[in-house]
């Protein structure tokens, strides 16, 4: 039978193109179906695996939302940059001996990096960043501090939006670049040059080396990886709501939001997921053609 329901003739119809046969073009006959496929290779979600895998999100946004807080008590006078430096030096050390101390994955044509480059790296960036300090300082005088604080907020908003978080380590080049811009504007506000300083080492730790430890946790030690994700949420939100309560319970919100109701959300729209394959997909070629390259 074609579509029309006129039924063809006693010659048998054939899937072929090159031969021409008494059929219209649209002609299929009961063996169409057959070969009609659902949900192949669909990959079917759990739950709290998503929860796990969506913590990064949360984690994210809370440091962005720990980085604000030293921000407004360093503002405020409440925060020394002695202090701030002191914590960030014992940070550092310490989530660099924990980063050499996991496993790292096998990349191949990698080396892996030296001690001494990696002290070469730091004491570089220290160096440079603490003699622009003074300029940093001055650098946004001359822009309104409506302007600036919108620029962060933009900057930071990016930073989240385009951070990589299946793969972050390194962080990308745009997200980690909105977010040290952000920095420089907010830590320009600030009263001084060592307190700029402070803010700048502060946001490498936080935007650059923080995700890379966090990524070789999460593929080394996943139940430490779930541990340290929601103590860095409480924290944020702690934080957060020592100088804004509204602004914790708007945080409290999108971290509920993003970590438990999307997953959530996630795994019921499976049920309704229905995708068809059929004679009428393009063909695919599964031989080996790599014999052609030699």
């Amino acid at each position: 039978m074609g579509p029309d329901g006129v039924p063809g003739p006693a010659v048998p119809w054939r899937k072929v193109l090159w031969e021409c046969q008494a059929f219209p073009d649209n002609y299929v006959d009961q063996r169409f179906l057959e070969e009609l496929r659902r949900n192949e290779g669909i990959r079917q979600y759990r739950y709290w695996a998503v929860v796990r895998e969506a913590g990064f999100v949360g984690e994210q946004l809370s440091c962005v939302a720990i980085f604000i807080t030293l921000w407004l008590y360093m503002e405020q006078s409440l925060l020394f940059p002695e202090t701030l430096l002191w914590t960030s030096l014992v940070c550092a050390l310490l989530g660099y001996g924990l980063h050499r101390a996991l496993p790292a994955p096998v990349e191949s044509g990698c080396e892996p990096r030296t001690r001494l480059a990696d002290l070469q790296s730091a004491a570089i960036f220290l160096s440079f960043t603490f003699g622009f300090s003074p300029v940093l300082k001055t650098l946004t005088e001359s822009v309104s501090t409506d302007t600036v604080y919108a620029m962060s907020a933009v900057m930071l908003l990016a930073h989240l939006v385009s951070f990589p978080y299946a793969q972050p380590s390194p962080p990308g080049s745009f997200s980690l670049n909105a977010a040290l811009f952000a920095s420089v504007c907010l830590a320009s506000r600030l009263p001084g040059a060592l307190h700029t300083f402070a803010m700048l080492t502060c946001a490498l730790l936080v935007f650059a080396l923080w995700p890379c430890l966090l990524q070789r946790l999460r593929g080394s030690a996943p139940s430490q990886f779930a541990g340290v994700c929601v103590g860095v949420c409480v924290a944020g939100v702690a934080g957060l709501g020592s100088q804004w309560p509204g602004g914790a319970v708007l945080l409290a919100l999108a971290l509920g939001s993003v970590t438990l109701l999307c997953p959530l959300l996630l795994v019921r729209l499976q049920r309704h997921k229905d995708n068809i394959q059929g004679p009428w997909d393009e063909a695919e070629i599964h031989e080996d053609l790599g014999h052609f390259g030699h």
